[in-house]
């Protein structure tokens, strides 16, 4: 990735702002992102998906009074926000099973093509309140979206955003494009294509405590290959991680629950909080350049900030390999 991203980091994932799960008061959003340029966050991530663009205008209004050369912006592109609201009386839940239920109420319009692509940005700069996007995203072309239509949608996309994007980059107009998704397939086929190129993929909750073996084996080789980046979204799978109940956007399952209750209590035998060795180990893979928790409140940013640089003893690791809670060739942070 070009001139950006060169540092391993913390960044903040902006989903929550986008009243993902609560009705976040818009003091406490502008709040929550001031929080983390205090703390030398300089990476931030949003999509029109979230909340029906509320969480770029909340980022961009916080941003605003920021130098722009000092922070690295991401958003996403595969959705158009209409101006069209939703009917309330008939309003489905929406993907993700309401998600974002309690986000703007304007109607999302699913086009990965050229054209979708260059409006969404458009509009993406807009609510941004910038003249320049770092990276743009290829947004959620994956089955957990779209089922068993999802090839379709990235056919789509490999026809329509991909080829606008590449060529935006190679205008200058951005630095760097990618993937966007929660699951491993769509970076997989994407790095098989010749005519693809990415030089980024933000892969939410799939390299993590949790959930990393199949990223380990097929996308991190790969990507150190084609000298792309990893960006480590989700590395609180939904919350479950750092305290919450949801796995994969859903109530987490008693199998889940388990599992995170080993983690626990491992960590408490160290004297570590499950948030460092959740953050601390997602960057210990060479591939990922930056990891992005979400945040919705200031003092969850300060959290995130103290876990990183919490020290972990390298007894913690050997018994999460001895309980084969991480695999056996995963980069550990000792």
């Amino acid at each position: 990735m070009k001139n950006i991203l060169q540092k391993k980091q913390l960044g903040f994932g902006t989903a929550p702002l986008g009243n993902m799960f609560r009705n976040i008061p818009e003091e406490e959003a502008l709040a929550t992102v001031d929080a983390a340029w205090e703390n030398g966050v300089r990476y931030f991530d949003s999509a029109p998906f979230y909340g029906a663009g509320l969480a770029e205008l909340r980022l961009g209004e916080a941003l605003a009074k920021r130098p722009r050369d000092e922070y690295v912006l991401s958003t996403k592109v595969g959705r158009i926000i209409l101006d069209e609201l939703e009917d309330p009386t008939l309003r489905d839940l929406g993907e993700k099973g309401g998600l974002f239920e309690y986000g703007r109420k304007n109607k999302l319009h699913v086009d990965y093509s050229e054209d979708g692509t260059l409006r969404s940005i458009e509009d993406s700069l807009k609510r941004l309140q910038t003249d320049r996007l770092d990276i743009v995203y290829v947004h959620d072309i994956a089955q957990d979206f779209y089922g068993d239509e999802w090839l379709s949608h990235f056919e789509s996309a490999r026809k329509g955003a991909f080829r606008a994007l590449t060529r935006l980059r190679e205008e200058g107009v951005i630095t760097s494009w990618g993937l966007g998704v929660n699951r491993v397939e769509p970076i997989e086929i994407a790095m098989a294509l010749d005519e693809a190129q990415p030089d980024a993929f933000l892969m939410a909750g799939r390299y993590s405590l949790l959930d990393h073996d199949r990223a380990l084996q097929r996308v991190m080789p790969n990507a150190a290959k084609m000298n792309a980046k990893i960006i480590a979204g989700g590395p609180y799978s939904s919350g479950v991680l750092a305290g919450g109940t949801h796995f994969e956007y859903q109530k987490a399952s008693p199998e889940i629950m388990a599992k995170v209750d080993r983690i626990k209590a491992i960590a408490n035998r160290h004297n570590i909080s499950v948030k460092a060795a959740a953050l601390q180990f997602v960057l210990a893979n060479p591939a990922v350049a930056a990891v992005i928790p979400g945040a919705s409140r200031p003092d969850r940013i300060t959290e995130d900030v103290a876990a990183m640089n919490e020290v972990i003893p390298a007894a913690f690791w050997q018994e999460m390999r001895e309980q084969k809670l991480v695999a056996q060739d995963a980069p550990l942070p000792i």
